[in-house]
């Protein structure tokens, strides 16, 4: 069989850019629900950092848990979500993964290993470092993933697991999707170092700085990081340097890049116009097969978008349902 780069198999890559491409155009369909008065609250779309979540995630098996953030659909698709229950839960209907009360930031699913998206920047360090822990107190060597950008890495919580998760050596993966922006605060006046991996130095974690827009790279990395993991070494930090194409959120008017930068983006470090090109002169890839793969996807997002829609929206008694307390 054929291989390209990384000695990746061909059906391997094709899914890769399978994936990258339902992620896309699930989050497109999102926008245009937004557009259309569908979707409450803020939307934060993943477009442009696709590579990051179907790289790491390829490296994972089902039982692996990961820790989301409030740009996590991506991180969703790629582990196994299913398209019709996140959109449910996006436009705030029973049908969805949190009965339409978490929305686009509190997307769950514990039957993939999927802890949940979270609001709070810098969340995913303590729950996935308490996963880990708990795998590691099982034996059955089961690792965990926290997803978080770059804006998060200037938080305590982020300094102080990185020291716990080195001291007690748990199965924790840090992956730092370095979009360049906390909000619209460039990373130069967000963080001391340039770098989110020189924080992991001082704490004798070991890291590596990847393009985000190479799944291939991303995949290798996460790969290599996750049987080190297994094997007991430890946990490992994965800086992706990467891109979002939009705002902050879909609202933001992005007054502090010029159009003509993401322009070039969506140019140079386009993670799914990469692969495609790859595959292409590989001779992997064709047009026709380019677009059964897309009218494949097409007919998945539109079926998923009409189950949403069919779903009703949460009774007033379902308030007080899903709520742990204790005394």
């Amino acid at each position: 069989m054929r291989r390209i780069a990384n000695d990746l198999e061909p059906g391997a890559l094709l899914r890769f850019l399978r994936e990258m491409l339902r992620i896309r155009r699930f989050e497109e369909a999102a926008i245009e629900q937004a557009r259309a008065g569908m979707l409450p609250g803020a939307l934060h779309v993943c477009i442009g950092q696709e590579g990051v979540a179907v790289g790491v995630c390829a490296a994972l098996q089902l039982t692996d848990t990961i820790v989301s953030t409030h740009r996590g659909h991506g991180h969703c698709l790629a582990k196994g979500g299913r398209m019709d229950r996140m959109f449910a839960e996006l436009l705030g209907r029973r049908d969805g993964y949190c009965g339409g009360k978490g929305g686009s930031q509190h997307i769950a699913d514990f039957s993939v290993g999927m802890l949940g998206a979270n609001g709070i920047v810098g969340s995913s360090f303590a729950i996935a470092a308490g996963a880990a822990l708990t795998a590691k107190r099982r034996g059955d060597g089961q690792v965990s993933v926290a997803f978080f950008g770059d804006g998060a890495a200037s938080r305590g919580t982020f300094h102080e697991v990185m020291n716990i998760a080195r001291l007690w050596r748990l199965p924790v993966l840090f992956v730092c999707e370095h979009n360049e922006y906390a909000q619209w605060v460039p990373a130069e006046r967000n963080l001391a170092a340039r770098d989110v991996a020189a924080f992991a130095a001082p704490f004798g974690i070991a890291s590596t700085i990847i393009d985000g827009a190479d799944v291939r790279a991303v995949h290798t990395a996460a790969a290599a990081a996750v049987a080190a993991l297994r094997r007991g070494e430890g946990p490992v930090l994965l800086e992706c340097k990467t891109h979002r194409f939009f705002g902050h959120t879909t609202a933001d008017m992005q007054v502090y890049r010029a159009p003509a930068r993401i322009g070039e983006l969506r140019r140079t470090a386009d993670p799914i116009g990469r692969l495609e090109a790859e595959l292409r002169r590989a001779g992997l890839l064709d047009a026709n097969a380019r677009q059964e793969m897309e009218d494949a996807i097409a007919l998945e997002v539109a079926s998923a978008v009409a189950f949403a829609l069919a779903s009703p929206p949460p009774v007033p008694e379902d308030i007080s349902t899903d709520i742990l307390a204790w005394a």
